[in-house]
This record gives C-alpha cells, structure tokens and sequence, in this order.
C-alpha cells in the first residue's frame, strides 16, 4: 500500500503533510504536491494533516490512475520537506469540482 495524493490539493497546496512525513516522500509543483509510491512507507500519518482531505491511500477504489499520476510527477518535480503557505484562495478552492483543468506540470521550488 501507499499515499497518494489526488485533485483536491489542485490550487490548494496546503504543506501540513510535508512536515510530518518520516521519508521526504513529497514533490512539489507549481500548484499541487505528490507523493512518491516507491519511497512512501505506508505509515499514514499525513492523511489527517491534510485540509483538503487530499491524501488518501491507493486501497481505495480506483486509486490506480492516481499511483501512476503520483509516480510521474515525482520523477519530475523536485522534494519538498519544508512548510510553506497554502496558496492564494486555496479555502476557496478546497472541494471545488473540476480542478483538473487548473493542474500545471510545471515543477515547484521545493525546500
């Protein structure tokens, strides 16, 4: 099993979970993070951290796409262990539908 992390942190960012996290396993992009399924340990303690209820476990039903989504931009963006700001709006936009359409693949500054 893993963490991963799904569309509700899209133009949220909230970093509660980065700090709590035993294995740096999290990657930040412009507007969201992810977690790294092959370093993740499943020890589930960033789920509650996270405001936006965006961390979720790969048992749930398909999570499989999420896996995949969560492998990719892991290798491309750079870690993040470091709590930052949530972004502009993020309580606004946690829970919105459709934030698919927001992502960005562009890397975060990480730290």
């Amino acid at each position: 099993m893993t963490y991963i992390v799904n569309d509700n942190c899209i133009a949220c960012k909230y970093t509660d979970c980065v700090e709590v996290c035993p294995v740096d396993c999290f990657y930040e992009g412009e507007n969201m993070l992810v977690i790294h399924p092959d370093e993740c340990i499943d020890c589930g303690v960033c789920e509650p951290e996270c405001p936006a209820d965006a961390i979720r476990p790969d048992t749930e039903p398909d999570m499989e796409k999420w896996v995949e989504f969560n492998r990719k931009y892991s290798e491309m963006w750079p870690v993040i262990v470091t709590k930052k700001d949530p972004l502009p709006g993020a309580e606004e936009m946690d829970g919105k539908q459709g934030k698919m359409e927001l992502f960005s693949e562009a890397a975060g500054e990480g730290g």
